[in-house]
Parts: C-alpha cells; structure tokens; sequence
C-alpha cells in the first residue's frame, strides 16, 4: 500500500531536521538530496543501536548474535580471526 502523504512528509522533516538530507525548491515542488553517505548513515545507526540495546559491549552484541539469531559457527570463528588480526595491528 501507498504511505499517507503526512506520513511521508513526517518522515523528510524528521531526516532534515537531523541534518540527512536537504531539498532544493523548483517552483512548486521540492527536489531532496542526501548530505551524508550511506557509510556514514550505517556508523550512526550502529552506534544508536550498541548504546541503545547493548550498552556499548561488544560482547554483549555477539552475544546476542549467536544465542538469538543462531550466528553460524563458521562465521563466529570469521569473526573471531578479524578480530585477533586487528588486535594484532593495534599492538
């Protein structure tokens, strides 16, 4: 089904507000735009989504990734060497 238009325009308030997009008026009409990159809209989302549901651990994400979405074992152990390869670039 068709979004209401008052729900649609909620929404492009709401992204322009927080600074996403902008528009550019063409007579009667508006022409919207982005302002950030998709990879910088992915680190805002995960970054709400670590402090909003897993207050930030790490731990607690992978956690929840292998008892509640039943994380394959092969991609736990993919997980586990990226992480000691980037552990081993910090040292």
């Amino acid at each position: 089904p068709k979004p209401a238009y008052n729900t649609v325009s909620t929404v492009i308030r709401v992204l322009e507000g927080k600074g996403f997009i902008d528009h550019k008026a063409i007579g009667n009409t508006h022409i919207y735009f982005p302002l950030i990159t998709e990879e910088q809209y992915k680190h805002f989302a995960f970054d709400k989504v670590m402090n909003n549901y897993f207050e930030n651990s790490y731990q607690s994400l992978v956690s929840f990734l292998v008892k509640e979405k039943n994380m394959d074992m092969d991609e736990l152990d993919e997980l586990i060497q990226l992480a000691e390869k980037l552990k081993n670039k910090k040292l």
